[in-house]
C-alpha cells in the first residue's frame, strides 16, 4: 500500500490520479476477489460496522476457518459464493464450514450475485439482520 501511495504522488497530475487515489483509500489488503470487495464496500457505505478481511478465525479446538468477511465481536462471518460453489465437492465444503461456524455459535451469512444487484440492498439487509441479532445496533 505504501508504495501505491508512493508512485500516484510521483505521478501527481496525471489523467485518473484522482480516481486512483479516492480507490487506494478504499482499497483493502486481502481481498480475494472483487465481488468481494464490493461487498466489503457496500456493507461500508450502508453505515455497518467494517469487517475484518479473510482473517483465520478459531471456532473451537482445532478448527480454524477464514471468512471473506468476519465480525468478531458479534461473532457473524460473512462469505460471498461465487460460481465455484455449485460444484458438487463445494457444496460439500459448504455445508461443513456452515456447520463449523454454527457449532461455534456464530451466524454465517451466505452471498451470492443476485444479493449484489440494487445497489447490494439484499446483502446489506442479511448482514445488517445478523449483526442486530448480536446486539448491535446503528449509532
Amino acid at each position: 500500500m505504501d508504495e501505491l501511495e508512493e508512485m500516484l504522488d510521483r505521478h501527481w497530475g496525471t489523467l485518473g490520479i484522482r480516481k486512483a487515489r479516492l480507490a487506494l483509500e478504499q482499497a483493502c489488503v486481502g481481498a480475494d476477489s472483487a465481488p468481494e470487495t464490493r461487498l466489503r464496500l457496500a456493507l461500508k457505505w450502508a453505515g455497518l460496522p467494517t469487517a475484518e478481511v479473510n482473517v483465520p478465525t478459531e471456532l473451537s479446538a482445532g478448527v480454524v476457518r477464514q471468512p471473506d468477511l468476519a465480525y468478531r465481536e458479534q461473532r457473524v462471518a460473512v462469505e460471498y459464493e461465487g460460481e465455484g460453489h455449485s460444484d458438487p465437492e463445494q457444496i460439500v465444503r459448504d455445508i461443513a464450514r456452515e456447520e463449523d461456524f454454527s457449532r461455534a455459535g456464530w451466524i454465517l451469512v451466505r452471498i451470492s450475485k443476485r444479493h449484489m444487484s440494487t445497489g447490494a440492498r439484499s446483502a446489506v439487509a442479511k448482514v445488517r439482520r445478523a449483526l442486530e441479532q448480536r446486539g448491535w445496533s446503528p449509532k
